[in-house]
């Protein structure tokens, strides 16, 4: 992609964000987009790993949980900074990613998708047990996070330090992919054989984009528990893993935007079905069972080639 149509998408992406303020009502408007950009930041991370190298993370909550908890525990019992705490976080999730991915990674298919899911569930069960410092199934309270005598407190204050976090980000995973480690990822993804015949270390790549994207759902999971106050073991269960991974492929697979957009509407659409009372998730479920049969390869991808543009999602 050229540095012209970079820039562009980039442009694009800061307008929404800086004109979007403008026509929310109030607070619970907020609320949404500010969890939309959340997942669309986690989404981002997850889509490299399982859009652009091929490879399936089913307990990826299990990462945004150390995050989540590592911001809860460290200041609450032992006195950290909330910003000492997030880092901390990261680095034990992506010390756990490096630890494990070697070992999972030369798995494939369902015994790699299982792998994923039993290192979630080692991770959701141990915050549950772990009730002295966790506090069990109720959850935990969740210091404030500030800087300098500045406390980020309301959704305003919250929505622009994630527009500033969602627009990093979609930068930060734009070039990745136009970068010789993204076209190292998508030799990966199409043939792993001809990707080391080509000289592609792939147990390399492959720890090295599964480290990263648990370190962008840590930071996000740290970034969750701060804005909402309080974090309970829900947040690292399988139910989240699937949601998330919902998103990347709604949105579709190797596709920047579709992470956005995959994200955006599996955030938005509970809360749009709430009318149907009692048949939420049934109409819920109806949706992305269309979505999947008529757009098997996500929504970006299907209508970027539909509208002409063979398949590239650059505007």
């Amino acid at each position: 992609m050229s540095g012209v149509r970079r820039h562009y998408s980039l442009m694009l992406l800061a307008a929404v964000l800086l004109l979007l303020p403008l026509v929310l009502p109030n607070n619970f408007y907020y609320d949404i987009v500010i969890r939309m950009a959340i997942n669309a930041i986690i989404a981002l991370g997850l889509n490299l790993l399982i859009g652009f190298a091929g490879q399936i993370s089913l307990g990826h909550a299990g990462f945004i949980g150390i995050g989540a908890y590592a911001s809860a525990i460290l200041p609450t019992h032992f006195g950290w900074h909330p910003l000492l705490a997030m880092a901390a976080g990261a680095a034990i999730a992506s010390s756990i990613a490096a630890i494990l991915a070697r070992p999972i990674f030369r798995l494939k298919g369902q015994y790699l998708a299982m792998a994923t899911l039993g290192m979630g569930i080692i991770i959701a069960i141990v915050i549950k047990n772990e009730a002295a410092y966790t506090g069990g199934p109720d959850g935990m309270p969740v210091a404030p996070i500030g800087l300098m005598g500045f406390e980020i407190a309301g959704e305003k204050q919250w929505y622009w330090v994630l527009a500033a976090t969602l627009l990093f980000s979609f930068w930060a995973a734009k070039n990745l992919i136009d970068s010789p480690f993204g076209r190292a990822l998508r030799a990966l993804h199409g043939s792993e054989v001809a990707a080391q015949v080509m000289g592609v270390d792939i147990v390399r790549y492959k720890v090295a984009i599964f480290v990263l994207s648990a370190f962008f759902a840590s930071l996000m999971g740290s970034v969750t528990a701060h804005y909402i106050g309080f974090v309970t073991p829900n947040i690292a269960d399988f139910f989240h893993s699937i949601e998330l991974v919902t998103m990347v492929v709604i949105g579709g697979m190797a596709s920047i935007y579709g992470s956005l957009i995959g994200a955006v509407l599996l955030t938005a659409l509970p809360q749009a079905l709430s009318t149907f009372e009692g048949w939420e998730t049934v109409v819920f479920g109806s949706i992305l069972m269309t979505c999947m049969i008529f757009m098997p390869k996500g929504l970006v991808p299907t209508l970027a080639a539909r509208f002409g543009r063979n398949g590239r999602e650059d505007p």
